[in-house]
């Protein structure tokens, strides 16, 4: 019995050291072929992380630097406006901003064209006063429109550096923008600010010498501007100008106005081209929907161009249209805001004929009007 036993242990012995030689051999196997990561392509990935980083840094400086450089460019076209001369050396010189209506302009051509605020530079025909770099020049204003708050004033100058318009249309909440302007006076000409655009659309009104006006379709920004920053460029980060400042809500901090770009652009194109330019009319005053909210012209949100008046012996008298007639397309165009129908205007000569579709009463017509010259 002892010796069965025996050898029963030697052969459960045989098979454990068998089975523990296989566990040992198929452990050196596996861990042989096991692919370890050495130090040296630790430390190349790790050089790989900083220059990635190292680059971002870079980027971002390369960017504030492209900005400064962008900016400081861009002063070289911003110009002082007054409606008054001083006799000394230069308009601003120990002389308030508000003897002098002191404010801001931009050059848009090489030859002398300059753009403003109508408030700023007064009206058609009427002369101002414009300093660049502290040379002073007689201006005469060749173009306003008060409704509109912009004027093109004419210089006799060359080789001016002139800004670049960039497209307003396409603008989104939110973006950075900068201010350029003459906020007090002479010893802080072409101030720099900077904000995001705060929102796009506003309409503001205007109470001022006993009368009320509005201003629609407004760029409104949080970058600081003051009343010297009139006329002065509203900028995107790619240097090019998308709106003209020209008022800020002086019972607020951080609320400021600019026009769109995009509706004087035909205006300048024509004077680029001919030197001149001949300003049709349809003949009407009129508002859009947001200004007849405030006057109560409208029960409810239709996008167009009501009428509130039409002038006697004008284009579109006699041809159809009545006050309160909703404008609603011209020429198969689209209209929403007062912008829309003063750049399809301003691309047009007097004696173009165009198309109205007209909303009255739920019905709609359409009425063809020759335009007349302003």
């Amino acid at each position: 019995m002892q010796m069965k036993n025996k050898k029963y242990i030697s052969i459960v012995t045989i098979i454990l050291f068998f089975i523990l030689f296989i566990i040992l051999y198929w452990s050196y196997f596996f861990y042989k072929n096991i692919d370890i990561k050495n130090e040296e392509n630790y430390i190349a990935e790790k050089t790989n992380f900083s220059t990635n980083n190292l680059e971002n840094v870079e980027n971002l400086s390369q960017n504030k630097t492209s900005i400064v450089n962008m900016l400081e460019n861009l002063t070289k076209s911003v110009v002082g406006i007054s409606k008054l001369k001083d006799t000394g050396g230069s308009i601003f010189n120990n002389i308030s901003s508000d003897e002098l209506g002191l404010g801001t302009g931009i050059i848009i051509t090489e030859n002398g064209y300059i753009l403003s605020n109508s408030h700023v530079t007064g009206e058609k025909y009427s002369t101002c006063f414009v300093t660049i770099d502290e040379k002073d020049y007689n201006g005469k204003v060749v173009w306003s429109d008060l409704n509109l708050d912009l004027s093109i004033v004419k210089i006799g100058a060359r080789n001016l550096k002139y800004v670049t318009f960039g497209d307003s249309k396409s603008l989104k909440v939110g973006e950075q923008v900068y201010a350029i302007g003459n906020p007090i006076g002479y010893e802080f000409r072409k101030t720099v600010t900077s904000g995001i655009i705060s929102a796009l659309n506003r309409t503001i009104k205007i109470d001022e010498d006993e009368t009320t006006s509005y201003i629609s379709n407004l760029i409104q920004t949080d970058a600081t501007i003051n009343p010297g920053n009139s006329g002065g460029p509203l900028i995107n980060t790619k240097g090019e100008v998308i709106g003209i400042n020209t008022v800020k809500i002086t019972s607020a901090e951080g609320i400021g106005f600019a026009i769109p770009i995009n509706v004087i652009k035909p205006v300048v194109e024509s004077f680029i081209k001919t030197g001149d330019f001949e300003e049709a009319t349809l003949g009407i005053y009129a508002y859009d929907t947001d200004v007849a909210e405030y006057l109560k012209l409208k029960n409810k949100k239709i996008e167009g161009i009501y009428i509130s008046k039409i002038t006697i012996n004008g284009p579109a008298d006699n041809k159809g249209l009545k006050e309160g007639d909703l404008i609603t397309k011209i020429s198969g165009i689209d209209l929403k805001t007062m912008d829309d129908l003063r750049t399809f205007i301003y691309s047009k000569k007097p004696g173009d004929i165009v198309t109205l579709n007209i909303l009255r009463d739920s019905k709609n017509k359409e009425i063809n009007i020759t335009l007349g010259k302003k």
